[in-house]
C-alpha cells in the first residue's frame, strides 16, 4: 500500500527575507492559501461570476491626485511628513548596534636559532604559505643592510617583504609611541637612510678607471664590476631589487620622500658617467616628487645640465648617448612641470647655450606621443624656455635696452646717416623723411629742425650739406605733393613755408652769428628752388608787425639780418622794392649795397682787365692770397650780394666773353679764358656760390672747345663731386660731359673719356651713348698700345732719358718721348723702365746742376716728358709709378741726398697737379713706407740716416695735402690754377679706401714722434704735420663721415702698445685732436666734463664717445703699471665721483655708461665699485615716509644702476670674470638694502590711513630688488655678516611677496620681480652654503601652504608652495583631517592626518566568519573592527543596510532581492534611480522580418545579429525591478509557486519581451553562455541595447501588438 502523500506545505521562496526581524509578519509577497478565504467561498456570483475583488473606488478611473494635492496645500502636512521620516530614522539608528573595539593584534619578534629562522625566510619566500600563518609571530635577528641583502638572497616577494619590513618597524617604534617627542614619521627618515645608503653603496660599486698621470711609469689595471658576467649579474640583480623595494617603501611613505629625493639630487651632483647612467633612470622614476618643490628642482637641474656638458666633452660621448637623451627629456618635464626651477641666473650664465639646445631642439624624433600632442609639447616648451630666457637675462641685466630717449636716438642715427653722404650716394634713394608716414607733420617737423641744423652748425664738417638738405625737402615735397594732388589734399607748400619760418624764428643755431652765412646759403638755395617764400616770409614779418628790421631802428630783430644775407633768385621788381623799403626805409635812394657793389665790381675789373676788354700787360701768376686780398670786398660782402654780383653783372659777362672767345678764330688776340675760368671760379668757390659755378661750368662745356679749358671743367667738377652730387646735377653733368666730348671728336683726352665713364657709374648715360664712349676709350687704348705677338724688349738703360737735361729746346721732352713711345709702344713694361731710368736722370742733376734754379728747371723738364709719357700710355704712368715704389723703388729713394729729393719732389708735385700722378699714389707708394722705415729705426744711427727721407716727404705730404697757399717760399706753387688742380687731387685721399690708409698714418706719427732715436726738430716737424691734419677740414669731414675707421685704427694701435704708457697717452691726445675741435680742447678734460652738455649734442656724442672710452681705457692701462698707478687712480676716481654725483639726465646716463662699456676689468670695477657706494650713499639719507623723497631717490638710484649696468654688460658678454666688489663696499650695500627692505614692508603693513604712498613703496621695493639682482651678479665673498643678512634679507623679500601676491595690494609685476629675486638670493645661498650635509630646504620659508592666503591666485599659490619646505602628504592621508564633535554635535577640525606608515600594517587574518546562529539568522551584517586602522579613526557606523550576495544566476531575483533595500546608504540616488529606469525592448521590435536579423545590419556582425543571439542577450540582462507581492486578484493561482505579479505600466515592453522569450529557440541560451568574456565591454554594449530598444517599442507599438508570437502566447 502506498503511503498517503504529504500535505503540500507552501514555502516562500529561500532568498525572500522576512517581513519584519521578531513579529511573525510573513513574507512580503507571498500568500499561501489560508483556510476560509474569501476565494473558497461559494457563492451563487462567485458560481456564475468567478471571484472578483471589488473596487476600492466608485470610478475605475478615480485618481487620487485632487486629494492628494489638497492635502499637500494644507500648512502642516510637509512638516508632519518630515517629522514622520525623522522619526523613522531616529528609530532606525537607535536599534543598530555600534562598532565593536578593535581587536587588532601586532605580530610579535621572537628570537629564533638559525635553522628555524632560515625556515620562516623560506615560508616567508614561498608564495604557496598565507602570511596569516606567518603573522602571528616574525624572527627578531639582522637589520639595515643585512636585512635587504637577507631579502635579497632568498628572494621574497616584493609585497611580501614589504610586509616583513613594516612589521619589524612596527616592533621597533612600539617602545616609542607613549612618548611626548614621538614623530610617527622619524622612522621612515632612518629607514629611508638605511636604503638610500645601501643603494649608494651598490652604486659606488660602479667605478671608473683613474686617467693614467703624466711622469709616472706606473701599470694600473682596473676590473669594474660591471666588466665580469657574474658579478654584474649578481649587482644588477641586487640593484634590481632595491628599485622594486624601494617603490612601494616610497609610494606608501615607509621611506621619507623627501629624505630619499634630496639623496637622489645629491647624488646626482656627486656621481660619475657611469653612476648617472643609472640614476638618470632613477630620477626619471621619481621626478615628479622633485617637481613640486623648487628647492630639489633647481640643484637637479644644475646637475643634469653639469652632467650633460661633462658628457659633451667626454671621449666616451658615443656611449653615452641614451643617458643624454634622457637627460634632455627630464629637463624638458622640469621645464614643463616647474619652469621657476630654470629662473636661476648663476646657472644660466654658466648654461645658457646647453639649456637652449637642451629645450628648443625638435623632439618630434624621441617622443613616443601622437604627433600633434609632440607638437603642442614642443611648443608649450618653447614658450616656456623664452620666458626662462627673459627672466634670467632681465636679472643678468644683458641685452639692455638703450635707455636714451627715443628722439636723441633718432637724431643720433639720422646724422650718423646724413655724414655719410657722399659722391657715390643716391640721393633718390635716402629716406630721411620717412615714407611710410608721409601725411604725419609732427614727425616730419622733428626731423626738419635737426636736418636745417645739422646743415648749418659748426660743429659737422663740408660745403655739401646746405645742398644735401635741400635736395632731400625737395624729394619729399615732391612725394607729399603727389599724393596731395591725388588724394585731393592740401599742398604741403604752405606747411613747409611755416616750417622753414618757424626755425628761423625760434632756432638757436640760426640766430648765432658764426652761423649767419650759412643759414643765408641754405635759405638761398630753399628760395632758388621755390621751397621757401621770401616774398612770403618777409611779408608775415611785416604782419606780424616785427619790430627791429630797419637799420634804423636802434633793436635789432634777428630777422634783419636774415632779410639783409638771404639772396633773391628771379626776384620781382615789387618784391625788391618791398625789400628795401623794410630795411632801409621808404625815402633811401642808395642803399649800403649799391656802394658795395660797385666796389666790388671795381676789384673784379682790376683782377681781370682783359674779361672787360680794356687793355692790359701780360697779367703776372696769380697766387690765392693774391686773389683773396684783390677782392677783399667780395669775399667779406654778405651773402645777397655776392649772388647778386654774380648772377646779374660778371656771370652773364664771363658767360658773353667766353661765346666770343669760342667764335673767334684767332685766339691770339684775346686773353687766356683758362685765367678768367679760374679766377671766378674760386672767387665762387670761396664764397660758396656753387650754383653759379655750376652755371659756369656748363656755359663752359657748351661753349668751349679748347682742351685745356676742358680739362679745368673735369677738375672741378672732381673736386666738388659730392656737392653736385648732393644738388642732383650729376647726371646733368654728365650728359654735359658727353657732348662736349663729342663736340670735340678726337681732340678729347683719354683720361677724360675715362673720368666720365666714372662720373656716369652707369646710372646716367643711355646705352647707346655709353656703348659709343666705351668705343672711344677701346679705340685710344688700342690706339696707344696696338696688339703684338712679338713685344720689342725694352733695355734697361735708356741713355736718350739722361740726355735730356742738356737738352734746351722746348720740344725736347715730348719729342723724347714720343720717339720712345714709338720704339716701345708694344712692349708692356716699357713705361716701367722709363720712369726708373728718370729717377736715375734726376739723382744726377745736382751733380750737373750746382744751383737750385737750374736743378728746378731741369726737373720741371723732366716732368713734362713724363707727363706726355704718361698720355701715350692707355692706363697711365701710375700704376708703374706705384709699382716702382712698392718694389726696387724703396732703397733707391732712401739713397736719395736732399738736393735730389728736391729735384724728385718737383717732379712727382708737377706729375700730381697736372693728373700724371695719384695723390694716393704717392702717398702710398713713397711717404708711408718711408713713415714706417722711421718708427722702426732702433738707434740713433738709423735715425740719422732716414732724416733726410722724412724730411722730404714730409714737406711732399704737406705741399699734396695741407697747403693752402702759393708756396712762395720754395716757388712750388706760382699759380692759381695749379693749386687748384692739388686741391682736386687730394679729394681721392679722402675717400674709401684710401681714407682708412691715411687715418692709419696718424698713430704712426705718433709713433715717430715719440721715437728718440730722430733729432728732436723731426720730431717737432712731425707733430706740426700731425697737428695740421687733424684740424684739416677735409680730414675731419671723413672722419666723421667713417668714425668706424678712426676707433678700429686706434684699437689696434693701442692694443699694440698695451706696455707703453706715455704712448697710450699720445695716442688718447691725438684721437682727441681728430675729433674735437682746438676751443674744445678744455671741454674735454676728464675734470670738467659734468658740466658741458654740449657734448651731449646730436653733432658731436658719437664722437665724444669713442674719445672718453679711449681716455678710460689709457687709464685702465696706467692702472696696471706701478709707477702711474697712483696718478691714474686719483685720475679715475675723481672722474667717477664727479659723474656720480652729478644729477644726470636719462640721456646723459646712457652717454656715461656707452662711455664705459668695454673699459678694462679694473676701470669697470672702480666704476661698479663707486656706483654701488654712492647708491649707498643716497639710500641711507632716503627718507621713504615721502612721496617725494621716495621719487626722487629711486630715479637717482636708477640712473646710476643704468650706468653700472652698462659698465658691466660687456663683460658678461664676452664671458670675462666680472670684477669683484670692495668686501666693505658689499657689507654696507646689503645692510642698506635690507634696512629699506625692511622699511618698505613696515610702511606697507601699517594701517596708517593718511599714508597713502602704497604705489611708491611697491616701486620701491622693485628698486630695491634690481639693486640686489645687480648685487648678486658679482663674486660675493659670503661672509658670516653678509650670509646674515641674506638670510634675513630672504625673510623679508619673502613676506613681500605675500603681501604683492594677492588682496588689495595685488600687483602682477611687483610679484614677478619679487619672487625672481628671491629665487636668485636663495639659489645664491645655497650654493654657498658650507654645510656640512646637503639641505636644499636649509634657507627655505618656514611657512606651511595653510598659511598662504585663500585670495592667492592659483599660479601664484603654486609657486610659494613649490618653495616651502614643507612636502606633500603621501596619497594614502591626502586630504585627510581629523576632526570631533563638540556635546552640542557641532563639528570641528583638529588638523591634517599625519602618516603612520610603520603603525598601519595589513590584516593577514583568514576571512571573517559567522557563527551557525548568526549565519542562520542575519538579517544586519556583523562588522568586526580587526584592522590594524581602527574604525573609529574614520566615524564609522552601521546604517542597516546590507550588501546584498548574489546567491543566484536569475537576474530576476537579484532585482527582486533590490527591492526589499531601501538603499539609503549602499545606493547613490542616481544608481538607484538608473536600475528603476531600465526596460528591456522587444525582440519583435528589432528584428527585421524579411533578413531575420537586426534593421539596418549587415552580415558584418555575424551571429551577432541573429534572433538567438539577440534573445540570448536580453536573457543575460538584468530584469528591471518590480514588486515581488502577488497580485490579490489571482493568489488562488499560485499553488506553491511565488504567486504572480503584476507588471508596472512602464514596464509592459518587458513583459512582454519575456513573454516571447519563452518561445525563442533553446540555443538562445548557449549563445549567452559564450559570452562571458570581456564584461565591461558587453555590459556597455547592453546599455545601448536598452536604450535603443525602449525607443524602437515606442514608435512601433502598433505594429508591434499584432505579431504572431504574441498572439500564440495569448
Amino acid at each position: 500500500m502506498r503511503d498517503p502523500l504529504p500535505l503540500y506545505d507552501s514555502q516562500p521562496p529561500e532568498w525572500l527575507p522576512k517581513s519584519h526581524l521578531s513579529g511573525d509578519l510573513g513574507y512580503p509577497g507571498f500568500h499561501p492559501p489560508r483556510p476560509n478565504q474569501d476565494e473558497d467561498v461559494l457563492t451563487a456570483e462567485n458560481v456564475k461570476n468567478g471571484f472578483i475583488l471589488p473596487q476600492f473606488v466608485d470610478a475605475e478611473r478615480f485618481s487620487a491626485k485632487e486629494v492628494i494635492h489638497e492635502t499637500m496645500r494644507t500648512g502642516e502636512a510637509l512638516h508632519k511628513l518630515e517629522l514622520l521620516m525623522n522619526d523613522v530614522f531616529k528609530r532606525r539608528f537607535d536599534r543598530i548596534t555600534p562598532i565593536p573595539a578593535s581587536t587588532f593584534r601586532m605580530p610579535t619578534r621572537v628570537t629564533l636559532n638559525d635553522s628555524k629562522r632560515h625556515s620562516w625566510l623560506a615560508d616567508l619566500a614561498n608564495p604557496d604559505v598565507p602570511l596569516h600563518k606567518l603573522g602571528k609571530s616574525v624572527p627578531h635577528g639582522a637589520k639595515g643592510h643585512d636585512l635587504l641583502d637577507l631579502l635579497q638572497s632568498n628572494r621574497v616577494a616584493i609585497p611580501r617583504a614589504v610586509w616583513f619590513l613594516r612589521v619589524l618597524g612596527a616592533n621597533e617604534t612600539a617602545g616609542l609611541r607613549n612618548k611626548p617627542s614621538y614623530n610617527p614619521t622619524q622612522y621612515s627618515i632612518d629607514w629611508a637612510n638605511v636604503v638610500t645608503g645601501y643603494m649608494k653603496k651598490q652604486l659606488a660599486d660602479i667605478a671608473l678607471p683613474s686617467a693614467p698621470r703624466p711622469g709616472l711609469n706606473i701599470k694600473q689595471t682596473f676590473k669594474g664590476v660591471l666588466a665580469d658576467a657574474d658579478t654584474r649579474e649578481r649587482w644588477i640583480s641586487r640593484f634590481s631589487y632595491s628599485l622594486e623595494l624601494l617603490r612601494p617603501f616610497y609610494l606608501e611613505g615607509l621611506v621619507d620622500s623627501r629624505t630619499f629625493l634630496v639623496w637622489l639630487v645629491q647624488q646626482m651632483v656627486m656621481s660619475n658617467l657611469a653612476q648617472v647612467g643609472f640614476l638618470v633612470r632613477i630620477a626619471d622614476e621619481y621626478l615628479e616628487g622633485i617637481m613640486k618643490s623648487r628647492p630639489l628642482a633647481q640643484p637637479f637641474v644644475d646637475a643634469s645640465l653639469c652632467k650633460l656638458s661633462e658628457i659633451r666633452t667626454s671621449v666616451m660621448q658615443e656611449f653615452l648617448v641614451d643617458t643624454e637623451a634622457l637627460l634632455k627629456v627630464l629637463l624638458r618635464r622640469v621645464c614643463l612641470g616647474l619652469p621657476d626651477a630654470f629662473v636661476s641666473p648663476g646657472m644660466w650664465s654658466t648654461h645658457a647655450i646647453l639649456l637652449e639646445e637642451a629645450l628648443t631642439d625638435d623632439m618630434m624624433d624621441q617622443s613616443v606621443e601622437p604627433e600633434a600632442n609632440s607638437q603642442n609639447l614642443q611648443q608649450l616648451t618653447s614658450e616656456h624656455f623664452e620666458d626662462i630666457k627673459r627672466r634670467n637675462e632681465a636679472m643678468l641685466f644683458t641685452n639692455l635696452p638703450s635707455h636714451v630717449s627715443a628722439k636723441l636716438r633718432t637724431v643720433v642715427s639720422d646724422v650718423q646717416s646724413l655724414n655719410s653722404i657722399s659722391s657715390n650716394t643716391d640721393m633718390a634713394s635716402v629716406t630721411f623723411f620717412s615714407t611710410d608716414h608721409l601725411d604725419d607733420y609732427v614727425v616730419f617737423s622733428d626731423k626738419l629742425q635737426m636736418l636745417l641744423t645739422w646743415s648749418v652748425t659748426p660743429l659737422q664738417f663740408g660745403d655739401h650739406r646746405p645742398f644735401a638738405a635741400v635736395t632731400l625737402i625737395r624729394n619729399w615735397r615732391a612725394k607729399v605733393g603727389d599724393r596731395a594732388t591725388r588724394r585731393d589734399f592740401a599742398s604741403p607748400d604752405e606747411f613747409l613755408q611755416d616750417q622753414l619760418f618757424d626755425w628761423l624764428d625760434t632756432s638757436d643755431v640760426a640766430s648765432d652769428p658764426q652761423n649767419l652765412r650759412a643759414v643765408s646759403v641754405l635759405y638761398g638755395k630753399l628760395v632758388k628752388d621755390d621751397l621757401f617764400s621770401y616774398a612770403g616770409y618777409i611779408q608775415r614779418l611785416i604782419a606780424r608787425g616785427e619790430g627791429g628790421l630797419a637799420y634804423s631802428e636802434v633793436e635789432c630783430s634777428r630777422h634783419r639780418d636774415f632779410l639783409r644775407c638771404i639772396p633773391l633768385y628771379n626776384s620781382t621788381s615789387s618784391l625788391t622794392s618791398q625789400r628795401k623799403v623794410t630795411l632801409y626805409g621808404a625815402r633811401t635812394r642808395e642803399t649800403p649795397e649799391d656802394l658795395h657793389e660797385r666796389e666790388i665790381r671795381k676789384e673784379i675789373r682790376a683782377l681781370l682787365p682783359d674779361l672787360f676788354n680794356a687793355a692790359s700787360n701780360p697779367s703776372p701768376p696769380l697766387s690765392m692770397s693774391g686773389l683773396l686780398g684783390s677782392c677783399s670786398s667780395l669775399v667779406s660782402a654778405p651773402r645777397f650780394e655776392q649772388v647778386r654780383i654774380f648772377r646779374t653783372w660778371l656771370l652773364p659777362l664771363l658767360q658773353s666773353r667766353i661765346v666770343e672767345v669760342a667764335q673767334d678764330d684767332n685766339p691770339v688776340t684775346h686773353s687766356d679764358p683758362l685765367r678768367w675760368y679760374s679766377v671766378c671760379a674760386q672767387l665762387m668757390v670761396t664764397t660758396k656760390c656753387f650754383s653759379s659755378v655750376l652755371e659756369l661750368i656748363f656755359c663752359v662745356m657748351q661753349r668751349t672747345a679748347r682742351v685745356e679749358l676742358f680739362a679745368a671743367v673735369i677738375d672741378t667738377l672732381r673736386r666738388f663731386t659730392c656737392i653736385w652730387n648732393c644738388m642732383n646735377a650729376t647726371g646733368s653733368l654728365v650728359e654735359g660731359l658727353f657732348s662736349a666730348h663729342q663736340r670735340l671728336g678726337k681732340k678729347t683726352p683719354l683720361h677724360a673719356l675715362l673720368d666720365l665713364l666714372e662720373f656716369d657709374d652707369g646710372r646716367y648715360l643711355d646705352s647707346a651713348s655709353r656703348s659709343q664712349l666705351n668705343n672711344d676709350i677701346s679705340e685710344l687704348s688700342f690706339a696707344l698700345r696696338p696688339p703684338s705677338d712679338h713685344p720689342v724688349l725694352v733695355p734697361d738703360i735708356l741713355p736718350e732719358i739722361l740726355l735730356l737735361a742738356d737738352d734746351l729746346n722746348g720740344d725736347a721732352p715730348s719729342s723724347l718721348a714720343g720717339s720712345l713711345w714709338i720704339k716701345y709702344r708694344v712692349s708692356l713694361d716699357w713705361a716701367w723702365k722709363v720712369w726708373d731710368n728718370t729717377v736715375a736722370s734726376l739723382r744726377e742733376i745736382p751733380v750737373m746742376f750746382p744751383d737750385a734754379s737750374s736743378r728746378r728747371i731741369c726737373a720741371l723738364r723732366y716732368a713734362v716728358f713724363l707727363w706726355h709719357v704718361d698720355r701715350h700710355l692707355p692706363k697711365g704712368l701710375d700704376e708703374e709709378v706705384l709699382r716702382w715704389f712698392l718694389g726696387r723703388g724703396q732703397n733707391d729713394v732712401a739713397a736719395f741726398e736732399e738736393d735730389a729729393w728736391g729735384v724728385l719732389s718737383v717732379v712727382l708735385i708737377y706729375l700730381s697737379v697736372h693728373g700724371a700722378l695719384q695723390t694716393t699714389t704717392i702717398l702710398k707708394g713713397l711717404v708711408y713706407p718711408a713713415w714706417q722705415l722711421g718708427a722702426s729705426a732702433s738707434n740713433i744711427s738709423q735715425g740719422q740716416s732716414s732724416e733726410i727721407l722724412l724730411r722730404s716727404v714730409n714737406a711732399l705730404f704737406r705741399q699734396l695735402l695741407l697747403q693752402e697757399d702759393d708756396g712762395c717760399d720754395d716757388k712750388a706753387f706760382v699759380d692759381l690754377l695749379e693749386l687748384q688742380r692739388i686741391r682736386t687731387r687730394r679729394q681721392a685721399v679722402y675717400q674709401e679706401p684710401h681714407f682708412s690708409m691715411l687715418v692709419s698714418s696718424v698713430p704712426l706719427l705718433v709713433n715717430l714722434e715719440s721715437n728718440e732715436n730722430l733729432s728732436q726738430n723731426l720730431r717737432k716737424e712731425l707733430t706740426s704735420l700731425r697737428l695740421d691734419l687733424s684740424e684739416h677740414d677735409d680730414f675731419r669731414h671723413g672722419a666723421f663721415r667713417n668714425l668706424d675707421a678712426i676707433r678700429e685704427t686706434f684699437e689696434h694701435s693701442l692694443q699694440a702698445e698695451e706696455a707703453d704708457d706715455n704712448h697710450a697717452k699720445s695716442m688718447v691726445a691725438a684721437l682727441r685732436i681728430i675729433l674735437s675741435d682746438p676751443s674744445d680742447d678744455d671741454a674735454v678734460e676728464l675734470s670738467s666734463w659734468p658740466d658741458v652738455t654740449s657734448l651731449l649734442s646730436p653733432w658731436k656724442l658719437a664722437a665724444t664717445s669713442i674719445h672718453l672710452q679711449f681716455i678710460l681705457r689709457q687709464i685702465g692701462r696706467a692702472l696696471s703699471c706701478e709707477g702711474s698707478h697712483a696718478a691714474a687712480q686719483a685720475s679715475l676716481d675723481k672722474l667717477i665721483l664727479m659723474i656720480f654725483h652729478h644729477s644726470m639726465t636719462s640721456e646723459q646716463a646712457y652717454f656715461v655708461a656707452q662711455m664705459a662699456r668695454g673699459t678694462e676689468g679694473v676701470v669697470a670695477g672702480k666704476f661698479i665699485n663707486n656706483g654701488l657706494k654712492t647708491v649707498t650713499e643716497i639710500l641711507r639719507d632716503l627718507n621713504l615716509t615721502t612721496k617725494k623723497s621716495l621719487i626722487d631717490g629711486f630715479e637717482r638710484t636708477g640712473e646710476l644702476l643704468r650706468v653700472i649696468a652698462y659698465v658691466a654688460e660687456p663683460l658678461r658678454a664676452a664671458g670675462s670674470p666680472l670684477p669683484t666688489l670692495d668686501s666693505s663696499i658689499q657689507v654696507e650695500f646689503l645692510q642698506v638694502l635690507h634696512d629699506k627692505f625692511v622699511m618698505v614692508e613696515q610702511c606697507l603693513m601699517a594701517d596708517d590711513v593718511e599714508f597713502s604712498n602704497d604705489n611708491e613703496l611697491t616701486h620701491a621695493a622693485i628698486s630695491l630688488s634690481r639693486l640686489l639682482q645687480f648685487h648678486l651678479g658679482f663674486p660675493i665673498t659670503w661672509s658670516a655678516k653678509i650670509k646674515e643678512l641674506g638670510i634675513n634679507l630672504s625673510g623679508t623679500i619673502f613676506r613681500l611677496v605675500m603681501l604683492h601676491g594677492g588682496g588689495s595690494r595685488l600687483d602682477m609685476g611687483a610679484y614677478s620681480l619679487l619672487v625672481d629675486t628671491l629665487y636668485y638670493l636663495l639659489d645664491e645661498l645655497s650654493v654657498n652654503a658650507k654645510m656640512p650635509n646637503f639641505d636644499p630646504f636649509a634657507y627655505a620659508p618656514a611657512i606651511v601652504p595653510l598659511d598662504i592666503p585663500s585670495d592667492f591666485p592659483r599660479e601664484y599659490r603654486n609657486q610659494i608652495q613649490a618653495l616651502l619646505r614643507h612636502s606633500s602628504s603621501t596619497a594614502v592621508v591626502s586630504q585627510l583631517a581629523l576632526s570631533h564633535r563638540d556635546s552640542n554635535g557641532s563639528l570641528y577640525h583638529d588638523g591634517p592626518v599625519l602618516n603612520r606608515p610603520w603603525e598601519w600594517i595589513e590584516n593577514l587574518g583568514e576571512a571573517a566568519t559567522l557563527d551557525a546562529k548568526d549565519e542562520k539568522e542575519s538579517v544586519i551584517p556583523v562588522v568586526k573592527n580587526s584592522g590594524s586602522l581602527s574604525l573609529e579613526l574614520f566615524g564609522a557606523r552601521l546604517t542597516g543596510d546590507r550588501i546584498l550576495s548574489d546567491q543566484s544566476d536569475d537576474d530576476r531575483i537579484h532585482a527582486n532581492l533590490e527591492t526589499f533595500q531601501d538603499g539609503l546608504s549602499a545606493d547613490a540616488m542616481f544608481k538607484r534611480d538608473w536600475r528603476a529606469t531600465r526596460m528591456e525592448p522587444e525582440v519583435s521590435t528589432l528584428i527585421d522580418p524579411s533578413t531575420g536579423r537586426l534593421r539596418g545590419e549587415t552580415n558584418v556582425l555575424g551571429s551577432a545579429g541573429s534572433v538567438q543571439a539577440i534573445q540570448g542577450r536580453l536573457d543575460r540582462k538584468t530584469i528591471p525591478r518590480t514588486s515581488p507581492a502577488s497580485s490579490v486578484l489571482s493568489r488562488s493561482s499560485a499553488h506553491g509557486s511565488t504567486g504572480s505579479r503584476r507588471p508596472s505600466p512602464a514596464q509592459s515592453s518587458v513583459t512582454r519581451s519575456s513573454m516571447s522569450r519563452e518561445t525563442a529557440d533553446p540555443e538562445g541560451s548557449t549563445g549567452s553562455s559564450s559570452r562571458k568574456t570581456g564584461t565591461k565591454r558587453k555590459l556597455a554594449s547592453d546599455d545601448d541595447t536598452a536604450l535603443e530598444g525602449t525607443a524602437r517599442t515606442k514608435k512601433q507599438k502598433t505594429k508591434a501588438t499584432n505579431t504572431k508570437p504574441r498572439a500564440k502566447k495569448r
